[in-house]
Order: C-alpha cells, then sequence, then structure tokens
C-alpha cells in the first residue's frame, strides 16, 4: 500500500483531527499547519508527497500560499485545495494559483486518500527518470547512480537514501525523515541510518576528490554540489 508523507494546511481543528484519525490508522505520516505562513514555511523547508491546503486560512490565504509554494519551490509538490464553496471562479482561482485538485467540503475522506494517492503517483511518473545533478546522475528506471561517469554499486537502502537527498536538492532532508521514508513499516534505530550513511561515503565519496554528501549538524543529510561540477555538467 502506498504511504505518504502528507502536510494538512487547515485551521478547523475538527477537520483536521478527522483527517488524521482515518490517515494515520493506514500508515500515512502526517504534519499540521495552522495557518498559511506556518504552512507556506513548512512546504517550503520539507519534501511532502502531497500538500492539502485550505484556501480559507489566517495570515495567508491558500491561493496565495499555494502560488508562493509553486514560485519558491525546487520541488514540484502536488498541492490538494480543499474549499467550503464549489463555485467555478474558486476553482479556476486554485488552478491558476499552480493547484493540481480541488476538493469541496464536506467531503469523504476514502475520496480524499484516494486522490492523494493518485497526485502521488501522478507526480511520480511526471518526473525525469534520468537526473543530472553536478556530476553524479541516477537512473531512477533502473535504480543506478554514477559519479563522474563510473557507476557506483549500491545495496537497496543506499540507493533509496540517495534518492531522497537529490529530490530534496538543495534542501537538507532530517534524519527522522529518511528513517520514515525508508523504514516506515519496520522503523530502525539511528545507528542504523548512520551505518548506511557511511556506506554511501565509502562508496560515493573515498573514490573521489571531492565530497558529497554533507552532514548538517542536528539536522541531517544534503548533497555538496559544487558550482564548479554544476558548470562542467551543464
Amino acid at each position: 500500500m502506498t504511504k505518504l508523507h502528507i502536510l494538512v494546511v487547515e485551521d478547523e481543528e475538527n477537520i483536521a483531527l478527522n483527517i488524521a484519525d482515518y490517515f494515520e490508522p493506514k500508515g500515512h505520516v502526517l504534519d499540521f499547519a495552522i495557518n498559511g505562513e506556518q504552512g507556506l514555511e513548512m512546504a517550503l523547508a520539507h519534501p511532502y508527497d502531497v500538500v492539502l491546503l485550505d484556501v480559507m486560512l489566517p495570515k495567508m490565504d491558500g491561493f496565495t500560499v499555494c502560488d508562493t509554494i509553486r514560485r519558491k519551490s525546487t520541488r514540484q509538490v502536488p498541492i490538494l485545495m480543499l474549499t467550503a464553496r464549489d463555485t467555478a471562479d474558486e476553482k479556476i482561482s486554485g488552478f491558476h494559483a499552480g493547484a493540481d485538485d480541488y476538493l469541496t467540503k464536506p467531503f469523504s475522506l476514502g475520496e480524499l486518500e484516494v486522490r492523494c494517492i493518485a497526485l502521488s503517483r501522478r507526480h511520480l511518473l511526471n518526473i525525469d527518470h534520468v537526473l543530472d545533478l553536478g556530476d553524479l546522475k541516477i537512473d531512477r528506471s533502473a535504480q543506478k547512480i554514477w559519479r563522474e561517469g563510473k557507476e557506483i554499486t549500491l545495496k537497496k537502502i543506499g540507493y533509496d537514501i540517495m534518492d531522497l537527498l537529490i529530490a530534496a536538492h538543495p534542501k537538507t532532508v532530517s534524519r527522522s525523515e529518511i528513517i520514515q521514508k525508508i523504514w516506515s513499516d519496520d522503523p530502525t534505530e539511528s545507528d542504523a541510518l548512520r551505518s548506511h550513511i557511511y556506506q554511501l561515503r565509502t562508496a560515493l565519496d573515498k573514490p573521489f576528490s571531492t565530497p558529497i554528501i554533507k552532514t548538517v549538524h542536528g539536522v541531517g543529510f544534503a548533497l555538496d554540489i559544487s558550482e564548479k561540477n554544476k558548470r562542467k555538467n551543464s
């Protein structure tokens, strides 16, 4: 079953609680924001699978949040807007702001989940299978990675961690997010993550002149792609 990391930007507590009560027992991980400014900050800071965004919010309305995410985010995160008004003008405004889908309150929680899963899958299909990032290249369909043209042999978990770091670049991916994404069905200890990061560095950093995996102390990990490498591959 598809398990998603979802940001819910909703100021009505009962709606947020109903979504949590339905989604979390199914294994989805939810973060919550209660106003537009907080939602925008969280959406830009973390690589969510889907953002559920209410239209009427304190401090910043959903249209402005959506438009700002589209302008400032380095990732094309799917956004599903929630509205209490089923009017054509409001839906048009949402789509113009960059929303991918719309759902009118009150809604079926089952339908909401199905739409979130569909948006996430559609988003993955639209991602280029082969990505170039500095001297790093990843083929997502074949699950292969190269650095400076040399293929790097990684175990499945190592590849999955690198896929997360590449998708989030230049942002940092927190330790807790990596653990949730990789081991959601069977949470692991931080020592296991430390071991896999060590193996990644042995394969991706040690054979080369400059390291590419950066520890952001107290937060998590990121890719350190030098400007020189970016220019070389542009």
